[in-house]
Parts: C-alpha cells; structure tokens; sequence
C-alpha cells in the first residue's frame, strides 16, 4: 500500500476509533494520545482535535442536572457549544480548500449546506416562538398589574381585567397546541371580521400577536424540516473516509451536531407543526454519540411526562408560565370582596412569584434571541465561505 493511503486510512481508523480510546484508562489514552501527535499529520491532528472538542463540549451538556436541562441558559450553553464547532468546523474547511472541490467532498458539501438552509428555515421559526412567548409574558404582566394592591382596595373592575387576561393567555397557549394549518389560517385571518364576539375576539388576538412577526408559510412544518435536516444522514464509509483524506467524518459531526441542536429547538420552543420524530444514526465509535444520544433521550422522556405530553413547548419556562398562570387564576377565582387581610397578604406573595418568573424570562429571551441570531449569521457566513472555496477551485481547475 502508498505511504499517502496507509495514512489517509490511519485518519479513518483513528477517528473511527475515538470511542474505543474514550472508553479506555486515562493513562491508557495519554500514552495513545503522546504517540498519536508525534506521527499525526497536520490535518489528522485538525480532525481528532475537532471530534475530542465536540465530545467535550456535549459531555459538559449531558451532565446538566433534571432541573437545568431545558432552561433557557441549558439552551443558551448548547448554542455556545454549536457555535464553538461551527467556528472549529470552519477552519478546518478553510484550512483543506484543495480537497473541498473533489469528490466526494464537493457533494458533501453540497449536502452540508442543504441542510445549513433548512436550518436557517428553523433559527426564523425559532424567533417567531420567542416573540410568541413574549406575548404570553404581556398578558401575564396585565394580570399581575391588575391585582397588585399598592395602597387601593382590590376591586371588582381590577379582578375582571386579570380575568380577561388570563383567559387570552389560556386561549393563545392553546393554540400553540391545535394544527398548524388551523393556527397559521386564523393567523392570517386576523381583522377580517371586525364585528366577532368576545370570545372570537381573544382568539384574533392571539392570532394576531403571532402573526406579527411570522416568517414562515403557512404549509411549512418544524417537524418536516428536522426530518430533511436528517435525511440521508449517513456516517461514511471507509472508501469515503479514505478518499476525502478524513474530511466527511468531520461533516457527517458537524451535520448530526447541526440536527440535534434544531431539533432541541423545535422541541423546547413554540413552532409551527413541532414534532420529536427524527431519526438519529450515531455509531458509538464516535466518542460524542454518547452525550448526544443521553441526552437525545432525556429530551424525550420529557415530552412524554404527564404535565409536559401537551405543552406547547418542552422550554422549562413555558412551564413556569403555565404554572404562574394557574396560581394567578385560582387566586383571582378564590378572592372574594371586600378582601381579608389575610387574603390580601396571599395575594401579595403570590404577585411578588409570578413577578419574580416575569421579570427572569425576560431577560433570558432576550440573551437568548440574539445567540439564535448570532447562530443563524454563522452558518449564513459558513456556507457563504464554502460556496466561495468550492466556485475559487472550480475555476482555478478550468
């Protein structure tokens, strides 16, 4: 065998191998590890570099406490880790243009960036969740503004207003759980028929607060784009490996890391047509399948509990503003004028609890929005880059 292919099926071995070395003592691995770098080429030190810094990074993920696992800053900390990869993944491609635009890398990454475009489809469905919540925080804010008794008497006008509050909160979190082609038709619809009862008039406000900042068309499926995301998601073969000199392994990574984080968007966050049915092929000789496929499972053994099976998003903050909506509507319903003073220090604390969720969303969405943001300019600058490598190769070769 040519010395240049013994290496090229070195890369395959040893990176295909990385699950068996993570799985073996610690002096063990830093012996391979020592006798790996002195015989390494620069590009295999890239790739085994770049597989040992995404299994860190979803080890640190996977070992989020039930109570972490989730929120807003769980979420926050796997879109930092996605970023890390992405730029890691980035220069790797910057770093090997040559082999970019042979095949079968060039259809590689042709299908690469298939995948990045649907997934900037997600990132703005995404946006349009977190303006959806916001909106729920809105009315949520109406009630507590309404109860909370600075001095004045609870009065009767005060508790309707937090009623009809609470009824269009119940309303708009409700149909975040009907179809989609219901929710995105009503959407549209909104100001059509300006002379709706009142009951029909908290469904068209609702529908107009997601209508407002709607990006997607009304036929487009969350649960259908994860599924394109993970069509034809394969790992390589070792002919594949060999012939891409151990580029399509870092591909097929960063493609499955791509899928699981839009997939635990779709998840957490209000979309249209969520769904949890992608299928994920992870071979365990990849070191961060373990990780990813742990916590592809506890995802999923969320959705299935009783309090979560029909929640409009698995977002450990929707949870909480389902249940401070519940405390505010059993207080309100349970008050009864002229008002106690016993019952109007329960009042209080209960306003100072739902302030309290109120004010810590809040402040998460936003941190939260601009690292969505700042994800879907990544993957734009990243597969604007690779079209440039693979149009400069092209044209150098004419």
């Amino acid at each position: 065998m040519p010395a240049t292919d013994f290496h090229r099926l070195h890369i395959g071995r040893s990176i295909l191998g990385i699950g068996r070395d993570h799985q073996a003592s610690a002096a063990t691995v830093q012996t391979m590890e020592r006798r790996h770098s002195q015989a390494a080429t620069p590009i295999e030190a890239e790739l085994e570099d770049f597989q040992r810094h995404v299994t860190d990074q979803f080890l640190d993920l996977s070992s989020a406490a039930p109570d972490e696992l989730l929120s807003l800053p769980w979420i926050g900390r796997l879109l930092d880790a996605f970023v890390c990869c992405q730029e890691e993944f980035r220069v790797i491609l910057f770093n090997n243009q040559s082999l970019i635009s042979r095949p079968p890398m060039d259809r590689l990454i042709a299908e690469f960036n298939e995948r990045t475009v649907k997934a900037l489809d997600v990132c703005n469905a995404i946006r349009d969740g977190i303006e959806q919540i916001r909106q729920w925080l809105n009315l949520l804010e109406i009630v507590k503004c309404a109860v909370e008794n600075k001095g004045s008497n609870l009065g009767e006008g005060q508790l309707r207003r937090a009623k009809k509050a609470l009824v269009d909160l119940a309303i708009a979190m409700l149909d975040e759980k009907d179809s989609s082609s219901t929710v995105a038709h009503r959407n549209r619809s909104f100001g059509r028929n300006n002379n709706a009862g009142s009951s029909r008039d908290s469904h068209r406000l609702s529908g107009h607060y997601r209508s407002l900042s709607w990006s997607v068309s009304r036929t487009w499926s969350a649960a259908k784009q994860i599924q394109a995301i993970g069509n034809n998601l394969n790992p390589p073969k070792g002919a594949e490996i060999v012939a891409t000199g151990g580029l399509s392994v870092a591909v097929f990574t960063m493609s499955s890391i791509l899928l699981f984080v839009m997939w635990t968007l779709v998840a957490a966050i209000p979309c249209q047509d969520r769904g949890l049915q992608a299928h994920f092929n992870i071979p365990r000789q990849f070191a961060w399948s373990s990780p990813v496929m742990s916590l592809h499972d506890r995802i999923t053994e969320e959705s299935k509990k009783r309090e979560r099976k029909n929640s409009c998003g698995l977002l450990r903050e929707i949870y909480q503003i389902e249940r401070g909506s519940r405390m505010m509507n059993e207080m309100v319903d349970s008050v009864q004028l002229p008002l106690m003073e016993e019952k109007e220090a329960e009042v209080r604390v209960r306003v100072e609890e739902v302030g309290g969720v109120l004010e810590e969303v809040k402040e998460g969405l936003g941190t939260f929005e601009r690292q969505v943001r700042v994800v879907f300019h990544r993957i734009v600058r990243s597969r604007t880059e690779g079209l440039d490598y693979i149009g400069r190769a092209s044209s150098h070769h004419e």
